[in-house]
């Protein structure tokens, strides 16, 4: 029966496989020839100490012990095109993965998705780079892929005691990811291999008889009895379903002003909001790694740290290692910042959100607009760095020392974000509080992180989408909404989620549950 071990290893020994099954060999008092196979379960780094180690976990096979390799396959999805319908309205992973789901399960989901496959989308992300022209529904939120499609593929989660994770990272490895997401301690798949695989997705649910309708915006939705009926979409048409997923993402906020006028019930949520910082990779890696030079045995470092700052939690959030920062805006008018990495994490720059967590009673100024003050309150942020940046789709931007002295910086560095940075004093874009708990955070920041608090960090502002301004209640039970029959509110836009695997096991979630309730109505 092959044998686990947990072992350290030098980084040399990690990358080579000859020198692997040496340091095995005598770890287990074996001869080496004797070793059949190594399999490698899961790998993390430790560098806590200045020997940087690497954390393994094996399966070792010895002589008489065979290994036979487990090819990763999809499921068998049947031929749903004449099954019963239900509605998908957004195709990030959360309807995606609803999508396959309800596949799965022998029912045909209908994918309605605003903004352009992701060929198509490509031009306009050109557009808002180069031309700082917005389209409203397609950009870097809204497309196919939804906004993990750009930023990053990062798929480590917390969300373990809410579904399988490893059945996600598996869907995804047989649509083309690499296998190494299923060993890493904090899996990624990476801008520029995303597109392809989601692409492969949505082929199979078109194979298998499912529909995916792009540039098809919902400006409706039926209801009648307090039951849905449907959808209407943005040239009058109507499609009927008794089963709506609504996984729409935390930016869709059409969708959250349509249910608010049509009084479904929604709540405002607390999220968090900052900025994102920019220093160079080799910077990072010294800090991380304690050393001046990293080499190739190990990857781009990243870094998480967490404060507490006058009684608010201050953290990065979504860290790129040699990854870019990108404008997100969804409308124009208004300044988005968010951060992406290739899959070799190869760019000169590491880039980070670096966010405050908001309470309800932050958004009092905008309690007129009831459960939409959250939302009200991002927006009021993203168009005033709007205005500061001059009305285009530059992103206000300050040395990090600067900003903690409150000193305009006399010059701004060209960094990774492509339609340029406005020097700007980064209090004017916030409110007093959550200047002030900036400012001392990344001083706390710099005691933590020896080097940190440096001027060739440049504070991009602002990180403001980082999950929904709103959640849309629903039965912890049945998961429809606590007033709606047949509306299944999912993912990061109803706020139940906050990461591609965690929304795609939402979309799972509300896939099954709809069976279910079919299969005992």
């Amino acid at each position: 029966m092959p044998r686990e071990l947990l072992i350290q290893v030098a980084p040399e020994v990690a990358a080579d496989s000859v020198l692997l099954r040496e340091h095995v060999g005598k770890w287990m008092q074996v001869k080496t020839p004797e070793i059949q196979h190594i399999a490698i379960l899961k790998r993390s780094i430790d560098a806590r100490q200045k020997a940087i180690k690497i954390n393994l976990k094996l399966l070792v096979y010895t002589e008489g012990e065979n290994y036979i390799p487990q090819k990763i396959e999809l499921p068998d999805y049947p031929d749903v095109s004449q099954k019963q319908e239900v509605i998908v309205v957004g195709a990030g992973p959360a309807g995606l993965f609803a999508a396959l789901q309800l596949i799965e399960l022998g029912l045909k989901p209908i994918v309605v998705e605003r903004g352009k496959d992701v060929r198509g989308r490509r031009r306009d992300l050109k557009a808002i780079n180069q031309d700082h022209i917005v389209n409203e529904d397609s950009n870097y939120c809204f497309g196919e892929g939804g906004a993990g499609t750009y930023s990053d593929g990062k798929l480590y989660t917390r969300s373990k005691k809410r579904g399988d994770v490893t059945r996600i990272l598996e869907l995804l490895v047989a649509f083309g990811a690499s296998e190494d997401i299923l060993i890493e301690a904090h899996p990624h798949i990476g801008t520029n291999k995303l597109p392809q695989i989601i692409q492969d997705i949505r082929e199979k649910i078109k194979a298998c008889g499912g529909q995916v309708l792009f540039e098809t915006r919902v400006t409706d939705i039926l209801i009648k009895n307090n039951q849905v009926e449907g959808i209407v979409t943005q040239d009058g048409t109507s499609i009927a379903a008794q089963k709506i997923i609504l996984a729409t993402g935390h930016s869709a906020r059409d969708i959250f002003e349509l249910l608010h006028r049509k009084q479904v019930l929604i709540e405002a949520k607390a999220f968090a909001l900052g900025v994102r910082a920019e220093h160079p990779q080799s910077l990072i890696d010294k800090i991380q790694y304690s050393c001046d030079y990293r080499g190739e045995l190990l990857p781009p470092a990243p870094y998480s740290i967490v404060k507490q700052v006058n009684g608010r939690g201050m953290y990065s959030f979504c860290m790129c290692p040699g990854g870019v920062i990108a404008p997100c805006a969804t409308a124009p008018g208004e300044v988005v910042t968010n951060g992406w990495s290739p899959s070799k994490r190869d760019q000169a720059t590491a880039n980070s959100g670096i966010v405050v967590e908001l309470k309800l009673e932050d958004f009092k100024p905008y309690q007129k607009f009831g459960p939409l003050a959250g939302m009200e309150f991002q927006k009021s942020i993203e168009q005033k760095a709007w205005h500061l940046a001059g009305a285009t789709q530059k992103v206000p931007a300050q040395r990090m020392v600067d900003f903690t002295q409150s000193k305009v910086s006399t010059a701004i560095p060209k960094t990774s974000y492509v339609p340029g940075t406005t020097s700007v004093e980064l209090g004017q874009v916030f409110p007093g509080f959550l200047t002030q708990i900036l400012r001392e955070g990344f001083r706390e920041f710099g005691k933590t992180m020896k080097g940190y608090l440096t001027n060739d960090s440049i504070l991009h502002a602002p990180e403001s989408r980082t999950s929904s301004p709103v959640r849309i209640p629903r039965d912890a039970e049945t998961l429809e909404h606590l007033q709606i029959k047949g509306l299944y509110p999912c993912g990061e836009g109803a706020g139940y989620a906050g990461g591609i695997v965690s929304a795609a096991i939402d979309g799972e979630k509300c896939a099954l549950k709809i069976a279910e309730s079919i299969t005992h109505s």
